[in-house]
């Protein structure tokens, strides 16, 4: 009964915010409106925007809109078939995804990234200290999740100097949870606090500040993403990946195939995008540098996704039938003339 009211919920939320990106009164006739998930980080929102360029540049009758909500609400929305596609889908994080997909409520598409990797990470300087920056290495033995439990000094919390700081995963996400019980697990929480920033842009503000400044910090980050590609940064160990221990913290977190997943409607309803996004492949050396020049250049992420496929028009016959990627490249041509 607690998973149906769940359901509900994360439904209606998933209504209400599609209609926010594109609402029905605003389609236009004879078109197709492909929903997919905004789960708030800067990566699956470049995703979304090359998959808009394509979807709405190189193929005719559709619309592109998203659905913007936690990545639990949103998963929900995509079993009750009110959202088409999850692009860039950390499917190790969904304690239900086997089970879901096992009754035909999700769809495996595609594997768009093959090489992601999250966790807790350190700026490379905490351990081997930076002789050009004249940063001393301050916790050189540390190397693993469990070791943080002998350095709560080396990341002091401002606010509660009797304790260290931990940066964890952002509210409403599933790596949060797992992270938390990590936390739990090493007793962590003995000298620790566990902060939870409302953002992906704070939380990386929080990291940059303190690397622009030699200071320690600790926290969770992943890859691809803009920081992962800029700062030096490394990842704690921890212990062997066990999908019986994962879900309770007790081991590492998997490097992980980033998915795209679908509902069981949208291969009828889209038949041909389907092929589209059965070869959309990307990589996290690719969009950490795309994310890279979205930091550096102040672009946003519709004007990435073009630069992006500007780079590499190769992608366009690696994604596309030979028809489709020449009437992407007239659009991208056109919006040199303009």
């Amino acid at each position: 009964m607690k998973r149906s009211a769940t359901i509900i919920i994360a439904v209606l939320f998933g209504l209400i915010a599609v209609v926010g990106g594109c609402s029905s009164g605003d389609q236009k006739a004879g078109t197709v409106s492909i929903i997919v998930t905004d789960n708030g980080w800067d990566s699956q929102m470049l995703h979304n925007e090359i998959a808009r360029l394509v979807v709405e540049n190189a193929y005719d009758g559709y619309e592109f809109a998203t659905s913007t909500a936690s990545s639990t609400m949103n998963w929900q929305a995509i079993i009750a078939g009110d959202v088409d596609l999850d692009i860039e889908s950390w499917t190790d994080n969904v304690v239900t995804y086997e089970d879901d997909k096992a009754n035909g409520d999700i769809v495996d598409v595609g594997i768009l990234v093959p090489d992601s990797a999250q966790g807790l990470y350190v700026p490379r300087y905490v351990i081997e200290g930076d002789s050009e920056r004249g940063i001393e290495p301050v916790a050189p033995d540390l190397k693993t999740v469990e070791d943080l439990k002998k350095y709560p000094e080396v990341f002091p919390d401002d606010e509660y100097p009797d304790k260290g700081r931990i940066y964890g995963s952002i509210p409403g996400w599933m790596a949060d949870e797992i992270l938390y019980k990590k936390y739990e697990y090493y007793r962590l929480d003995e000298g620790y606090n566990y902060v939870r920033l409302g953002s992906e842009a704070t939380l990386f503000a929080s990291l940059t500040s303190a690397y622009n400044l030699g200071d320690p910090w600790v926290g969770y980050c992943y890859e691809p993403t803009w920081i992962s590609g800029k700062l030096d940064l490394v990842r704690l160990e921890d212990a062997p990946y066990d999908p019986e221990l994962y879900m309770e913290g007790k081991c590492g977190f998997p490097e992980q195939e980033l998915k795209i997943v679908s509902s069981n409607k949208f291969a009828d309803k889209a038949p041909d995008l389907l092929e589209f996004f059965q070869k959309y492949q990307t990589g996290s050396q690719l969009i950490s540098k795309a994310l890279s020049h979205l930091d550096e250049t102040g672009a946003t992420h519709p004007e990435t996704a073009v630069w992006l496929l500007k780079e590499n028009d190769y992608l366009l016959d690696q994604w596309l039938p030979a028809e489709n990627a020449e009437k992407m490249r007239a659009y991208l041509d056109s919006i040199d003339n303009n």
